[in-house]
């Protein structure tokens, strides 16, 4: 057990930081396997942007990395170019 009050403070921090990430990390996650799965153009095509828009907010807080956003992106929109 923490000593500090700051410490016991900082761990209480930390935890609830941990499950708000985890939360929008898998949501995201959830979102890029949505789109990757829908074999529809049109329909890619609309539920981009929102995917597009969670990664990005994603990234500006250090949820994820800046890079991984846009690696995804760009196969997500590549994967769309491709669909008939």
């Amino acid at each position: 057990m923490a000593n500090h009050k700051s410490s016991v403070k900082r761990i209480r921090q930390e935890e609830k930081r941990r499950l708000h990430n985890r939360y929008y990390a898998k949501t995201m996650r959830n979102a890029v396997r949505k789109l990757r799965a829908t074999k529809d153009k049109e329909a890619a095509i609309a539920l981009y942007p929102s995917v597009q828009k969670s990664l990005d907010k994603l990234a500006k807080i250090n949820v994820i990395h800046k890079n991984k956003a846009a690696n995804l992106k760009s196969k997500l929109a590549a994967y769309i170019s491709k669909l008939a």
